[in-house]
Parts: C-alpha cells; structure tokens; sequence
C-alpha cells in the first residue's frame, strides 16, 4: 500500500472531502504508474480521482464501528515515529554499506 495514504476511519474529528481526494489522487498515482498524466489523459486521470473520492467518501461514511475514535494528532505522531524509524534505519544501512567499499 502506497505510505502516503493514510488510515482516514474513526478519527475525531471526521476526514474531510479534501482528505478523501488526496487519498484518492495518491491511489490513481499509484496504480496509473503516473504522477501527472498527460494531456490526453488528463480528463480519464481527473474522472477516476473524483470517482475514487467518492467511493472514499461513501465508504467512511456508511462504516460502523464500536471503537472509540482515534485522535488525529496521536495518529499522526505515531506515522512520523515509524518514518524517522524506517529513514534512520536506511540511513544506517547506507553507512555500513559505504563503510565495506571503503575497507575493501
């Protein structure tokens, strides 16, 4: 799953439309290969993101659930540990892998 979409049920307080939409432009990115379409495909790209916004939209709206909501900001922190966690860990591994062309 593409890591720039993120969990948008249960939240407190509710996604919004514009939520949905970059959620869904970041799927058709993903799935279209494309992160501008061209200008033949600009009009199928924009109907897709709208239609995928919807689908978001409708989703989240109709979803039941007995947990209680999520704090946005809690949530977000947790994101941005486990990206400082992964890019650290990259970071590291670049090193050591330097480190062994260097010595050899």
């Amino acid at each position: 799953m593409c890591r720039n979409i993120v969990p948008l049920n249960n939240l407190a307080p509710a996604a919004t439309d514009e939520e949905c939409h970059d959620a869904a432009l970041q799927f058709v990115r993903k799935i279209s290969g494309a992160n501008a379409p061209s200008r033949v495909n600009q009009a199928t790209f924009d109907r897709a993101v709208a239609e995928i916004a919807q689908a978001t939209r409708r989703l989240l709206d109709e979803l039941v659930t007995s947990a209680p909501p999520k704090n946005r900001q809690e949530e977000a922190a947790k994101r941005q540990a486990r990206s400082a966690e992964r890019y650290e860990a990259i970071r590291v591994f670049q090193e050591q892998k330097r480190a062994a062309r260097t010595a050899s």
